[in-house]
This record gives structure tokens, sequence and C-alpha cells, in this order.
């Protein structure tokens, strides 16, 4: 029988899956495009093309930062009480994905918020939060497929 839990738990599978291909074109194709590489090997910010596209509200907002944080959160509740046999991997998904989640409200957004407006309010060390952002963005795609991975395992468990 399908049940509400049952659905948070597809709904949230569902959405980890959308934000990890997302999480990989925007590896692939977005960010070479935000950032350039100089003749002496250290990054620039395109700001025209940063600011320009606007991936956080035009695509991120409406896939991850409100549906999968509000699916997150409700699926730290509902697992955590959850009797069936998807409990353990459902709440090990989550947890991973909350880490994620705070990751992205801590850092990723902040940053990209003022990595866009860097050319009215220098950064600093231009290269630097580039390398940072981009080494930990392989981090965040990397709880994504594991928390995405741990929840297909919490279906499957069903």
């Amino acid at each position: 029988m399908i049940t509400v839990p049952l659905i948070l738990l597809f709904l949230f599978v569902l959405n980890l899956g959308t934000a990890f291909g997302a999480g990989l074109y925007e590896m692939r194709i977005v960010l070479p495009l935000w950032f350039r590489r100089s003749a002496d090997g250290r990054y620039a910010i395109n700001h025209t093309t940063m600011q320009q596209m606007d991936v956080g509200r035009k695509f991120w907002g409406m896939v991850t930062t409100l549906p999968l944080t509000l699916l997150t959160l409700a699926s730290v509740v509902v697992a955590w009480q959850w009797q069936g046999s998807a409990h353990g991997w459902w709440l090990a998904a989550t947890v991973v994905v909350l880490i994620e989640r705070v990751g992205t409200f801590a850092f990723f957004i902040p940053t990209a918020i003022r990595m866009a407006s860097s050319d009215v309010k220098p950064l600093g060390d231009v290269d630097r939060v580039v390398r940072r952002w981009v080494w930990l963005n392989y981090l965040r795609n990397l709880l994504t497929i594991v928390g995405f991975g741990l929840g297909l395992l919490a279906v499957a468990s069903v």
C-alpha cells in the first residue's frame, strides 16, 4: 500500500536523482562558462555570464534550494520515526543530504552571490575562491550521489 511516507521517500529520491544530473551538467557546461583560466593558469570570473545565467534563481531554486531542502527536512522527521524496512537506508540518505544542504546554504549560495557581484565589490584572491568552489563542488556532488544511492536502497527495501 502506498502511504504518505512512501510518497515522500519516492519524491526525495526522484529529486536527488535530478539534482545529481543537474550538478554534473553544471560542472561540465556551466562552470567553464563562469570560470575561465588565464594564460598563467589562474582562474578569473566571467561576471557577465554569471549574472546573465542566474542559475540560482532560474533553476536551482526550483529544483533543490526549496524542494530538496523541504523534502530532506521532512524525510529526517519521517525516516526517524519510520518502522519499516527502509528505516536505516532512508535515515542514512537524509543525514548525507542534510550535510550537503547545510554546505549549500553555508558556502555555495553566499559565495555564488559574492562571485557574481565581485566585479563591483572585489573578492580578494579570486583564484583561491574559484578553486575552493570547484573542489567543494566535487564533494557536494559526491554527497548527492551517495544520498541518492542510499535513497534507492531505501526504496528497494520497501
